[in-house]
């Protein structure tokens, strides 16, 4: 997933960079628009078969960029169709990438970096700790990858009609190259996804969601889990940076930038852990008359983490707690579990650069 140092790598530059890049060989703008085109729409990565480019800016081209594309080092195929794949990212490490099919949609749940500073209780990706963030090449090379190498829907549409921040790592510790991959997803010369149809997932960065929201405008869901600080501070560090009622006004703020815009609190469900009742008016307190949905999310297990999952009984119970109050709730169907691909479960290979347990000050190092 890396290129050589001599070459620039044009998979994931979006339009604004990509244009002064041919500004800087004397091209005028519009040849961004077409080499974006044939790299992400038609997956050209051969300069000489861009047609309508002269073929002196081809022989340029060949001479100063090239478009560098992942290869995975395993796919793994779910007995519920989910598809998971492992893409080396140097030095030993890797990331992971699952594609969950439904009926309706198709979602790409991609990473942002390898392993994860936060140090999430409940989560495979930040027990291994830390390495580095990904680059926006990085980034999107998984998109194409997925858009190249799934078979289309039976409308002939791509695989992949909505992508999610919610693979290895947090989003917004690696904002500069998150929002370049944010601007290609839904650029018309590139991916052509509805804003609504990316979202960035986070745990709680509190400047960067405010920036996320002058900037791009995507969809975002927030890791809450918990519905009060101390029981946070426990299960997301990072609370101790950012406590939830700093998280939330900042979640109100981005709505308030989009008509129509819904923020989607991510809670896992941890048996005797934050799934009771009374953690259950707590939540709604907090979120009763706001424009927020909840997600429950089964908590899906991995080695060496002593949580287990609620109950199925409990999890509705929850839900229609929340349901007869007004909230909008749905809960998370497990997918790819048998692959190690469910939500909380990825792993890829880390090593961590960051050894000891993180928490806020993790935060801090990770942020780009």
């Amino acid at each position: 997933m890396t290129t050589g140092a001599a070459k620039t790598n044009l998979l994931g530059l979006p339009q604004g960079r990509l244009e002064a890049f041919f500004a800087a060989l004397g091209e005028k703008p519009f040849r961004a628009r077409q080499v974006m085109q044939w790299t992400h729409q038609r997956g050209v990565t051969d300069f000489d078969a861009m047609t309508d480019l002269s073929r002196k800016l081809r022989e340029q081209l060949a001479e100063t960029a090239a478009v560098v594309v992942p290869t995975p080092s395993l796919r793994q195929d779910s007995a519920d169709g989910t598809v998971k794949w492992l893409f080396p990212s140097g030095s030993g490490q890797a990331v992971e990438t699952v594609f969950i099919p439904e009926s309706a949609r198709g979602t790409l749940c991609i990473s942002s970096q390898v392993g994860c500073a936060l140090d999430c209780a409940f989560c495979a990706t930040g027990a291994q700790g830390f390495n580095r963030n990904l680059s926006a090449d990085e980034i999107v090379g998984q998109v194409w990858h997925a858009m190249q190498h799934l078979p289309r829907r039976p409308n002939g549409e791509p695989a992949v009609t909505n992508i999610v921040f919610m693979g290895m790592g947090e989003p917004l510790a690696n904002y500069r190259n998150v929002l370049a991959a944010a601007e290609l997803l839904i650029s018309d010369f590139a991916y052509g996804l509805s804003r609504r149809r990316v979202t960035v997932s986070t745990s709680g960065i509190v400047p960067h969601i405010d920036r996320l929201g002058d900037d791009c405008n995507v969809s975002l869901a927030v890791s809450l889990h918990a519905p009060n600080d101390a029981l946070r501070d426990r299960l997301v560090p990072i609370n101790r940076m950012h406590p939830i009622r700093e998280l939330l006004e900042a979640c109100w703020r981005y709505a308030a930038k989009h008509s129509n815009r819904f923020i989607t609190f991510e809670y896992v469900m941890l048996r005797d852990v934050n799934d009771s009742a009374a953690h259950a008016d707590e939540l709604f307190r907090l979120l009763d008359g706001k424009p927020a949905k909840v997600n429950l999310i089964p908590f899906n297990p991995f080695p060496g983490n002593d949580f287990e999952r609620s109950s199925a009984d409990t999890i509705r119970a929850f839900q229609e707690r929340l349901r007869r109050r007004g909230l909008v709730v749905t809960t998370r169907k497990t997918r790819g579990d048998d692959i190690d691909a469910a939500c909380g479960q990825l792993a890829g290979k880390v090593t961590d650069r960051v050894r000891s347990r993180l928490g806020e000050r993790g935060a801090r190092t990770a942020v780009a």
